[in-house]
């Protein structure tokens, strides 16, 4: 029995490290790719691989999302954004030093503030002395669910992941109204039979 558990971890471990790989490469693509429409198609694979490292990871409520709003809808939405607007990247006027000094200078904010953190896996930490280890200790055999965040995100906080999807999809309906593209001359038309009545 022990034997076999070791085996599935292993066959885990080896899965997720391939998965991960595999995004590197994807990652690497999508920065060296000038066609947007490839752009697009490596990032499309790129969140699709990530939902699969979720479900590895016994998380699929997240990788549910991530397939649904990474690999789905964004694909679409970008790609009905690059029909619109062509599918080439252009080659920068000027080059970027102030968005770069910009993004330095957020980046380095945001990393001074997190010094006032407590350590990583502190169990000293104020979120490890209340919540966390009922979760960790009592959601797993409440719920039935071996991963604790899917238990937290779909049991203990199941109408808030509802609002969100619910946001999300919201978002979505709206840029594919802004999206969606109508001809002009059909407009006239039909203004046209309108003050005709």
């Amino acid at each position: 029995m022990a034997t076999g558990s070791r085996r599935v971890i292993i066959l885990e471990e080896l899965t997720a490290v391939v998965l991960l790989t595999l995004m590197g490469a994807t990652a690497i693509g999508v920065a060296r790719q000038r066609n947007l429409y490839g752009v697009v198609l490596l990032s499309g694979i790129y969140s699709f691989l990530m939902a699969t490292v979720m479900v590895v990871l016994d998380a699929v409520d997240v990788a549910m999302t991530e397939a649904a709003v990474g690999a789905g809808i964004s694909t679409v939405l970008l790609f009905g954004a690059i029909h619109l607007t062509g599918g080439t990247e252009s080659k920068p006027i000027h080059r970027p030093w102030l968005p770069l000094f910009v993004v330095t200078v957020t980046g380095a904010m945001l990393v001074y503030g997190t010094l006032g953190l407590p350590a990583f896996s502190d169990p000293k930490a104020p979120i490890h002395q209340h919540v966390a280890p009922r979760y960790l200790k009592e959601g797993p055999e409440k719920t039935g669910v071996p991963n604790v965040v899917t238990v937290v995100l779909a049991s203990y906080r199941g109408f808030d992941t509802l609002g969100e999807t619910f946001v999300v999809f919201t978002a979505g309906i709206g840029v594919i109204a802004l999206l969606r593209r109508r001809s002009p001359r059909r407009t006239r038309e039909k203004d046209d039979e309108g003050g005709r009545a």
